[in-house]
């Protein structure tokens, strides 16, 4: 249950709901400080800082090479693309937005601190390859807790399994300091490559915080904020862990959306349907809805992945079998999508693709950001990569470094043996000449607009595209002389 500007609390954990309101207390914000540079801390604070000028913002991060691409005069080599981030950065850098290493004295100085760092999933122990990592989190309350000379209000802003705050506060309580610390959960509901306007015009805000007198001056606190841009009716309070758990399940929501509609592509692939036109029909039941009904190659980024797999363990730890084995089947979907892309490019090709120039235009897993983590680019080249192709690479905004690091992160084959099978070029045509197939993996607008024609000239017969993405015009390009392949036709 959902009220705004006042708090449902449970009594011993129990089903039964105790309603409570109390009187908010005043309590001005002044200095905050997020830890964590990161596609979530830098937009956030950025926005943060250009709607409250009178509020200090302080970005803090250990990554030193992080920090000092923040503070670069170039904006063009801030370390996160993002519409509209630049800009931003720009108006309020040096008046009351500022990037450091120095984080004992952020925390000092700040009444407020959001923790905004990565979360992976673990790959090691005690829920290995389901569980969320929280060695980062853990790590950021003890620095609090050392570092604290004065009560703290602690805004939970990364991605976080249920009763994580119950952790943050038993090490923050620890401390031994007779401070008081209230903990918050504020969940970032954001879509790379649309973060900005996500955070300038957003569906909602939602924060969590505890029923007492404390917790509620808290969560009051941070409503101030929010409301200098965002409608009353849009901030929506709960308890911390409805909080926590409505993060997991609005990105479970959408992946699950996305694996239903890529298992349908394979069925019209079989059948003669048109994966578009099906989407299309069902996306105008208003019961139903058109968002997230894309067909493509599959779903990256920090957030479904991890975070549907975190719903799994939770769900299995708690003896919820069934429910576990439901969200994991979106993951298996997920991976049967990618696997299956890969497969039909390695048939089409005479079923060899062993030194055969393979074109993937796209290596982020979505246009307009240059995060690449949990990308289908990165799975595809890798099965490709094993079955001897050589690999080319262009995406215009992810660099040559990233794209080693992603493909050496898997750890199939030496780095040395990648470098061997994977290329990565600055200029599109390049990467195109003399393939054997090409394969759209993120829809970059930029693809839209090639001179097909021309590289239909410098590519190898018969040629071949690959749209995972169901970006270009097929009639178009099979006119050019091109056979093409595009999810769910």
């Amino acid at each position: 249950m959902i009220q705004k500007h006042y708090f449902t609390t449970f009594q011993n954990h129990s089903q039964s709901l105790v309603k409570k309101k109390f009187i908010f207390v005043n309590m001005k914000i002044e200095n905050i400080t997020c830890i964590g540079a990161g596609y979530v801390g830098g937009p956030t604070m950025a926005v943060i800082a250009l709607k409250c000028p009178e509020i200090k913002v302080t970005v803090v991060d250990l990554n030193k090479e992080r920090i000092d691409l923040w503070n670069d005069e170039d904006l063009s080599k801030l370390p996160i693309y993002e519409p509209g981030l630049a800009d931003i950065v720009k108006q309020t850098r040096g008046k009351n937005l500022f990037f450091s290493t120095e984080i004992d004295k952020s925390i000092k100085q700040s009444e407020m601190i959001f923790i905004s760092v990565n979360t992976p999933t673990k790959t090691y122990g005690e829920g290995k390859g389901q569980a969320s990592d929280l060695k980062f989190i853990e790590l950021c309350a003890r620095q609090i807790a050392k570092s604290a000379e004065s009560d703290k209000i602690v805004v939970e802003k990364s991605t976080l399994p249920v009763r994580t705050a119950e952790v943050i506060t038993k090490i923050l309580k620890s401390s031994k300091k007779g401070l008081n610390f209230e903990i918050l959960s504020n969940p970032e509901f954001l879509a790379e490559g649309t973060a900005i306007t996500d955070l300038l015009y957003a569906d909602r805000v939602l924060i969590g915080g505890d029923s007492t007198q404390n917790g509620q001056k808290s969560i009051k606190a941070l409503v101030d904020i929010y409301k200098n841009w965002i409608s009353d009716e849009k901030i929506l309070t709960t308890n911390v862990w409805s909080s926590e758990l409505s993060k997991l399940v609005a990105n479970a929501f959408l992946a699950q959306r996305v694996s239903s509609i890529n298992s349908i592509s394979a069925l019209c692939e079989k059948s003669g349907a048109d994966i578009d036109e099906v989407a299309k029909a069902i996306g105008m039941d208003s019961r139903i809805g058109s968002k997230f009904l894309k067909s493509s190659v599959g779903f990256g980024g920090s957030c479904f992945q991890k975070d549907i797999l975190n719903l799994v363990y939770i769900s299995k730890s708690l003896g919820l079998t069934e429910v576990s084995e439901y969200w994991h089947q979106v993951i298996k979907m997920n991976d049967y999508q990618k696997n299956r892309f890969s497969s039909i490019i390695i048939k089409s090709l005479f079923n060899t693709v062993s030194d055969k120039k393979i074109t993937l235009l796209g290596w982020s897993f979505k246009k307009d950001t240059n995060d690449t983590r949990e990308s289908a680019a990165i799975y595809i080249a890798d099965k490709l990569i094993e079955n001897k192709a050589l690999v080319s690479i262009y995406d215009p905004k992810v660099s040559e470094k990233q794209i080693y690091n992603d493909i050496n992160y898997l750890k199939t084959r030496s780095s040395s043996d990648n470098k061997k099978h994977l290329n990565v070029h600055k200029n599109v045509y390049d990467a195109c000449e003399n393939s054997h197939a090409i394969a759209i993996l993120t829809e970059w607008d930029e693809f839209t607009k090639l001179d097909w024609g021309k590289i239909f000239s410098t590519v190898v017969s018969p040629a071949k595209v690959f749209d995972g993405r169901n970006l270009l015009d097929n009639q178009k390009l099979e006119k050019i002389g091109f056979e093409v392949f595009s999810i769910g036709k």
